[in-house]
C-alpha cells in the first residue's frame, strides 16, 4: 500500500473489495474495523472509515450496529461485475481501437489473442 500515488482511503477500499472477489471476506463475513485497518496499515482511522464508508455507501458493506461492518450478500456479483466493466474500459477499448488501426479484424484478433494465451498458458 501507498505506492500508486492514489489517496489511501481508495487504496483501503480496492484492498477490501480484493479480498471479497477472491474470498477471503466472504458474503456475510465481518470487515476488519476501521481501527484494525488503521493499525496495520498505520494510518489514520479517520482515513481507513472513508475508505469503507465509501463502500457502505456501494452497497458493498452494511453496518451491524455495536456489532461492526460486514459484507453484503451480492456483493461479490457486484465488484466483480464493475470489474470487469472497468477492465474491459482500460485495456479492451484501447486493444480494439489499435487492432483496428493495424487494419485488423475480429477474427485476426482472436487468433492473435489464442495465440498469446497458448504461449502463455
Amino acid at each position: 500500500m501507498r505506492d500508486d500515488g492514489r489517496p489511501l482511503f481508495l487504496q483501503i477500499a480496492e484492498q477490501i473489495e480484493s479480498s471479497i472477489i477472491d474470498g477471503s471476506l466472504p458474503e456475510e463475513g465481518q470487515v476488519p474495523s476501521t481501527n484494525e485497518l488503521a493499525a496495520f496499515h498505520r494510518i489514520n482511522p479517520a482515513t481507513a472509515a472513508k475508505g469503507v464508508n465509501q463502500l457502505v455507501a456501494h452497497g458493498v458493506l452494511y453496518k451491524r450496529r455495536g456489532i461492526g461492518m460486514f459484507v453484503s450478500s451480492g456483493a461479490r456479483t457486484q465488484l466483480l461485475e464493475r470489474r470487469r466493466d472497468e477492465f474491459a474500459r482500460q485495456f479492451i477499448g484501447p486493444l480494439l481501437a489499435e487492432a483496428h488501426r493495424l487494419g485488423m479484424d475480429t477474427e485476426q484478433l482472436k487468433k492473435m489473442i489464442d495465440v498469446w494465451g497458448d504461449e502463455k498458458a
